[in-house]
Formats: C-alpha cells, sequence, structure tokens
C-alpha cells in the first residue's frame, strides 16, 4: 500500500491542512479541487497554476488514483453502469441513471452491505468492508469523466444519491467528507437538495448526519408496521418503526417548508401491496414530511418474492395520493444490465456470516 496521503478523500479542510503542513498557502487547497473535481484532473503535471516544485513534492507525497473501470455497461433505456475494483479483490458497482431534467448518479458506500434485507441483491451477497471518502468519491469523479458535460456546459450529473451498495450511515466518517465535497464549489458544486443519503433507520446515525451535514435523506421503509418490517429489513429490531419515525421527525426539524423526506417502499406482490398496507403507511407518516416512492420489485437469482402487479401499484399509489400525500412510481430503469433498484451486487468477498456481526455504530 503506499503511504502517499490519497487526495481524493480529502474535503476542502482537509485539503488546507494538508497544504499548510506542507508549508504552503491555504488557497491552493481551492486550486487543487478545481483542477481534480471541476477539471477531472488526475495528472499533477497538467496543473499549470501550481508551481513545478509543488507539482514535484505533491507527486512524492498525495495520490490522485481514481478507480480502475472493469466494465462499463449501457442499457437500452440510457441507464450506464461501472463495475469499479476497489482494494480487497473486490468490485463496486456505480450507476447513472438519465431523465429529462435531470441526471442521478448513484453511488456505493461500502463493499457489500451487512443489512441483509430480504429483498435486496446486495445485501444477499454479504459485507467486506467500508469504502474511504476517496473510494466513494472516485466514484462520481469517474463518472463526470466519462459523461462530461451538455452542450451548455452544464454537468450531465445534476443528482447524486448514496442508494447504491452499503449502507451509508454505518460509514459517516467517511461519507462525510465525500458529502462535503459533492456540495463544495470548488468540488462538485450540487445543491443539498440534489444530494440524497438513503437509510435501513440507523437511528443514532441520523440524528449525527443531521448535526454534520445537510443533504437530503431517503428512508427504505418497505413496510407499515414492525411485525412486516422485521421480516423484510432485520435492523428494525435495533430501531423499531416508533424510534425511526422520531429520528426522522428530528431530522426535518428546523428545515424549510419545502424539505421532505423520501420513504422508499419496494412493491412486493401479495406481501406488502394491500389496500390495507396503504392505509397503515398513511398514518404512520401523518406527521412527518414526506414524499413516498413506490418501487417495483426488482427480482434477482435466488429470490423467492414476485413485483406487484401494476393494478396493485397503480391502487396503492391512488389510496396514499387521496390522503393527500406526494407519491410517485419509480420507473425501472437498466434491469437488463442489472442496474435496476436493489439489483446491484459487484464481487465482494463476504467476511460476516451473520447479522448481528456488523460494523459497529460509534457515537
Amino acid at each position: 500500500m503506499s503511504d502517499r496521503t490519497a487526495l481524493f478523500g480529502l474535503d476542502r479542510d482537509g485539503l488546507t491542512a494538508f497544504f499548510v503542513a506542507l508549508g504552503e498557502k491555504p488557497f491552493r487547497a481551492q486550486q487543487l479541487m478545481q483542477w481534480i473535481h471541476q477539471r477531472g484532473e488526475a495528472d499533477f503535471d497538467a496543473m499549470s497554476n501550481l508551481a513545478k516544485p509543488l507539482r514535484r513534492r505533491l507527486a512524492e507525497v498525495g495520490d490522485v488514483h481514481p478507480p480502475e473501470v472493469l466494465v462499463d455497461q449501457q442499457s437500452a433505456d440510457g441507464t450506464r453502469k461501472w463495475l469499479l475494483r476497489v482494494d480487497g479483490g473486490n468490485a463496486i458497482e456505480t450507476v447513472f441513471i438519465p431523465e429529462q431534467n435531470r441526471g442521478t448518479l448513484c453511488v456505493s458506500s461500502q463493499v457489500g452491505c451487512a443489512m441483509a434485507c430480504t429483498f435486496c441483491a446486495t445485501g444477499h451477497q454479504g459485507f467486506n468492508r467500508n469504502l474511504s471518502t476517496a473510494e466513494i468519491i472516485g466514484q462520481v469523479w469517474v463518472a463526470n469523466r466519462a459523461l462530461g458535460y451538455t452542450p451548455d456546459g452544464e454537468r450531465i450529473i445534476s443528482n447524486v444519491v448514496l442508494m447504491g451498495m452499503g449502507e451509508p450511515l454505518l460509514n459517516l466518517p467517511a461519507v462525510v467528507p465525500a458529502l462535503n465535497i459533492m456540495l463544495d464549489d470548488m468540488g462538485y458544486g450540487l445543491s443539498k437538495r440534489r444530494v440524497t443519503v438513503s437509510t435501513s433507520g440507523i437511528v443514532p446515525a441520523i440524528d449525527r448526519l443531521k448535526a454534520q451535514c445537510d443533504v437530503a435523506l431517503a428512508v427504505s421503509l418497505h413496510a407499515p408496521d414492525d411485525a412486516l418490517r422485521d421480516e423484510l429489513v432485520p435492523i428494525n429490531r435495533k430501531y423499531p418503526i416508533a424510534d425511526l419515525m422520531a429520528a426522522c421527525r428530528r431530522y426535518m426539524s428546523g428545515k424549510s417548508a419545502r424539505s421532505h423526506i423520501t420513504f422508499e417502499y419496494v412493491m412486493l406482490d401479495g406481501i406488502n401491496d394491500t389496500p390495507a398496507h396503504a392505509d397503515r403507511l398513511a398514518g404512520l407518516l401523518a406527521d412527518v414530511p414526506a414524499k413516498i416512492n413506490l418501487i417495483p420489485f426488482n427480482p434477482f437469482p435466488g429470490t423467492s418474492y414476485r413485483r406487484s402487479s401494476p393494478a396493485a401499484v397503480s391502487r396503492f399509489q391512488e389510496l396514499l395520493l387521496n390522503r393527500g400525500y406526494i407519491v410517485t412510481v419509480r420507473r425501472t430503469r437498466g434491469d437488463d444490465i442489472d442496474a435496476a433498484c436493489g439489483q446491484l451486487a459487484g464481487q465482494v468477498h463476504n467476511r460476516l456470516r451473520r447479522l448481528d456481526v456488523r460494523p459497529e455504530i460509534r457515537a
């Protein structure tokens, strides 16, 4: 392993401290951020507004090493998926989803996932380790380099969601600096409303995220009561729905009236898609500013679940709309390249055999 500093993994404060330790002026941090994240440059020799001695010094003590692209696939619908090599003989997946008014990049935060949600391919694969900040932001860098800009000079990627492999809130020490780089005007310059962190419900970490970084939150809910959610999302046994809803209310405290939490709800035939489930869900979210995103289940090898029928999804949506909620049905994208929601798998050497042996949540 190299003992050079992974400069991909430093936000502006981290880069400032790095340059000060080298005896350089703090403004060098902004210059380097612009070269790496705005111009997509990884070669110090090309950074022309840095003095040559500094460029040589950076090559000695720093490293800008993007993840290696193993596979680059494009779906018939324009969705694009990259398989990226990371240390330890593992690989992660990153997905770009083009839409009419936005381009969304779905980023991974861990190698595999320890949450073991029963309807998710990643959860079935197991967990190896947390990604570093450099490995998280490196996914954004690779995708930006590959996709480029619109004819008007705007970045193709307008939104980033941490909804790929892994549970982001179990990796906050690496996730928060990556979020800072995404939001920084010297980095990717994204609006805080266009960066979303998704969680299966790690209650104490929701509070820590609120204290550390102001971004949008999505909660993988998938059931309106504890009995069913215990089965679908096993972390619910540790943080039941009442505790999760209380954390959601705390997260929204002090935010603007336009803000909301997106509740993700995968539609499983005969499991959670009845009118009674919709009624209970509407009651559960009554005091939380909420948008509900209904997700058609995307099958993977070995699963026993089936996708809810279009009629069942439509009926579920209508019942929630009638209760005054904003409800969207996610259009399945990239399923021909296994890039749809719940299908990301990568290549993971599982280090955990049981759910109760997972990364500790530290205060």
